[in-house]
């Protein structure tokens, strides 16, 4: 085997053979050797073609035990059928990586999918690893070693770079790199993963963290194939300095169908993917442009880019507009205002010292100097907001003098000092070519079209989120099941035993309701004490406070109905023993009607519970990212009015406050318009505790509900609860 890195063999091979090259020019197969030598490769390659002893004027051989010397890298562009022979062959070679173009694999079923595992698993063994299969290749656009089929290297110089993508998607990788180019963004190197059998995104991302021509890595994402890898790939970056920009599209129902909480409707796999790849330094752009037009903003101010998370709840990004073109400028800003950030108008003080420099700004949100302003006065103008302390960006837009005089518009916005933690963007109106490669070469984020513009400042200032946090294992409570649905109580006391506060019950036998109706009757007389039979009947670990008084809720416990409220199943706010009666007679009638093979464990008896408001606290093991945990606006509108925050699990408490600070309908409980202050401190206490199911050692939570969970001046009590296990 090649003592070449895997990393080397991978995106800087010395060596590489061509299995399947043609000499036929109008056929794929015959790209890859033309586009090494269009574009400069310097290292040796041997075609490989049974067939003939020439291909395109270089040598080829008919196998690769025939070649004179070792390579680093093979690229496969056979039938399907004859890879798996094939490999032995590579090793003896002395290959490290092998690129399968050959389809026919998991792309196709069943039966591919077992082609494909047992390929890479013969793969593994003779110590090779594997990049596709249905890869259309990669390509290190400094070096020259063009490993693809893809026609966008038909052009006749590439433009190396800075940026290097890794795309999931080789037809779109084509298309970004021939786009990007037209607009001067050189590539320094790209990767299809093709079907990610063996080599992932993350492994490929974690190689261009130690190429040092690659200074932004780009991320076309289909779907996440293998979260833990990336995730330590993306905070390496992340530690280099490194900007990762992704591109996700579609939106997995994979495992939705089992979601049996309102965490589950709110916050799907795309919801959890963005979480991923938020708390792991990733700006995810919704324009495919942005994908590369942000690039000189992630590069220029990546070290200082963004805020922490939630800051933009409730303050927005704020946004200075300089403009030469009044209509383009309001598009802009009303694209902005579409993406929680606000275009924000000069202070009297400013507008003071800027008619020092004879402009006559005005209190408005868009500084329009399309009548008057000099190549000078502009300079000084942008030099002044790009130092001040009132606004977080300054967006430069240029009208049709971009168009036809495009030295005079882009000079003063090349020539101004540019401190680094203050980002600056341009939108020119017009389309204008020249001043966006003037721009792109004086390393300035301009942008074509106005979505893509406020696209980017707005990923720009989200906030960098954190990896989960790290918590010792938590032990699975004796007592509990290990798997399928837990009861109502069961599962407070699983909460309660991580440590949120939950309400106090009284759980009913239904094989001697009367007696412990009579019982219960008993004890409502004397709230004040706790009898000794108390602790005998309490299903529900209590909180500290009162006994069992009225009101009263009650609640059908049945580990079969996941949604009491929606089988008739809970009734609040019962004041008499005959009011309870009633009820219970009540809500076993609607759960035979709705759901007649229901198992009744009981009658699940509470104190109705004060609060300022109730939230949705939610955990959910996603079949894409792993744990996650949420906080909302809860009750029954909960998926009605989505307001939440997730996160992957576990969260500190640190985290959890940034949480709380994301959701809307917390601010009614931190302060706004002189209402009461709920306990946000005991919130977080109780986020964080919750989110250490993910740490659970016994047992594995598929999701879990605390739905609602109250928010009182004095701290937080969780009064409905559901668990499913695995």
């Amino acid at each position: 085997m090649s003592e070449t890195s895997f990393a080397d063999a991978l995106l800087a091979p010395r060596s590489v053979a061509l299995v399947g090259a043609s000499g036929d020019v109008r056929k794929n197969t015959a790209r890859p050797l033309r586009f090494m030598r269009k574009h400069g490769y310097t290292g040796a390659i041997y075609p490989i073609n049974a067939a003939r002893a020439e291909i395109l004027g270089e040598r080829a051989y008919p196998s690769l035990n025939d070649l004179p010397a070792p390579v680093d890298h093979v690229f496969v562009m056979i039938p399907g059928e004859g890879v798996d022979p094939l490999l032995e062959s590579c090793a003896q070679a002395g290959a490290r990586v092998v690129t399968v173009y050959s389809d026919g694999f998991g792309e196709t079923g069943a039966a591919g999918m077992a082609r494909q595992e047992a390929l890479v698993a013969r793969a593994r063994g003779l110590g090779l690893r594997l990049l596709g299969p249905n890869s259309i290749g990669l390509a290190n656009l400094h070096s020259g070693a063009i490993l693809s089929v893809n026609a966008a290297f038909e052009t006749e110089s590439l433009l190396p770079g800075s940026l290097s993508m890794v795309s999931q998607s080789g037809s779109m990788m084509g298309s970004l790199l021939s786009r990007a180019a037209a607009r001067g963004f050189g590539f320094a190197k790209s990767v299809s993963v093709g079907n990610e059998s063996d080599v992932t995104v993350g492994e490929v991302v974690d190689a261009l963290v130690d190429d040092p021509h690659s200074k932004v890595i780009l991320l076309f994402l289909e779907t996440l194939r293998d979260a833990p890898t990336l995730a330590r790939a993306l905070e390496r970056a992340r530690a280099a300095g490194k900007p990762v920009v992704a591109y996700k599209l579609g939106r997995s129902e994979q495992g939705d169908a089992l979601a049996q909480s309102h965490t589950g409707a709110l916050a799907g796999n795309d919801a959890a993917v963005d979480a991923f790849l938020r708390a792991h330094g990733v700006m995810r752009v919704r324009q495919l442009e942005t994908l590369f037009e942000i690039a000189p903003l992630a590069e220029r101010y990546g070290a200082h880019g963004g805020r922490p998370e939630a800051a933009a709840a409730d303050a927005p990004a704020r946004v200075a507009v300089i403009t030469t073109t009044g209509g383009g400028a309001a598009s802009v800003v009303d694209n902005l205002g579409l993406h929680g950030m606000v275009a924000v108008p000069p202070p009297p003080a400013f507008i003071a010292e800027m008619a020092g420099l004879g402009l006559k700004l005005r209190e408005t949100p868009i500084m329009d100097l399309t009548l008057a302003a000099t190549s000078a006065q502009y300079k000084g103008l942008l030099e002044a907001l790009l130092r001040t302390d009132w606004c977080d960006a300054v967006l430069s837009v240029v009208g049709s003098s971009a168009q036809f005089h495009p030295d005079l518009a882009v000079k003063p916005l090349l020539e101004a000092d540019k401190p680094a933690n203050k980002p600056l963007a341009v939108f020119l109106a017009p389309e204008a070519p020249e001043s966006l490669s003037l721009l792109r070469a004086g390393g300035i984020a301009a942008f074509r079209t106005p979505e893509a513009c406020a696209d980017a400042l707005s990923v720009f200032f989200q906030g960098t989120g954190r990896p989960p946090a790290e918590v010792p294992p938590v032990a699975w409570p004796a007592a509990l099941p290990r798997h399928g649905m837990l009861n109502e109580p069961e599962a407070a006391g699983l909460f309660a035993e991580l440590g949120v506060p939950a309400a106090r019950g009284r759980l009913l036998d239904p094989s001697r309701l009367e007696q412990d109706l009579a019982r219960l009757e008993q004890d409502l007389a004397q709230p004040a004490a706790a009898s000794a039979s108390d602790a005998a009947v309490d299903a529900v670990p209590a909180r500290s406070g009162p006994n069992l008084s009225y009101p009263l809720v009650a609640k059908v416990c049945s580990r079969d109905l996941a949604h009491k409220t929606d089988a008739g199943a809970v009734r609040v706010g019962i004041k008499s023993l005959s009011e309870l009666r009633e009820a219970i007679s009540t809500m076993l009638d609607n759960v035979k009607r709705h759901a007649p093979a229901a198992r009744i464990e009981g009658i699940l008896v509470q104190p109705m519970e004060d609060r300022l408001i109730e939230l949705i606290l939610g955990y959910r093991r996603d079949p894409l990212v792993g744990p996650t945990v949420l906080l909302g606006a809860g009750g029954i509108t909960a998926e009605l009015t989505p307001d939440y925050a997730l996160r992957l699990a576990p969260v500190d408490e640190d985290e959890a406050m940034r949480m709380i600070e994301a959701v809307r309908q917390t601010r009614l409980v931190r302060g706004f318009r002189g209402l009461p202050r709920g306990d946000c401190a005991a919130l977080a206490r109780a986020i964080a505790a919750f989110s250490r199911l993910a740490a659970l050692d016994g047992a594995v939570v598929e999701e879990a509900e605390i739905n609602p969970l109250f928010v009182r001046a004095d701290g937080v009590v969780a009064v409905d609860g559901l668990v499913r296990l695995a």
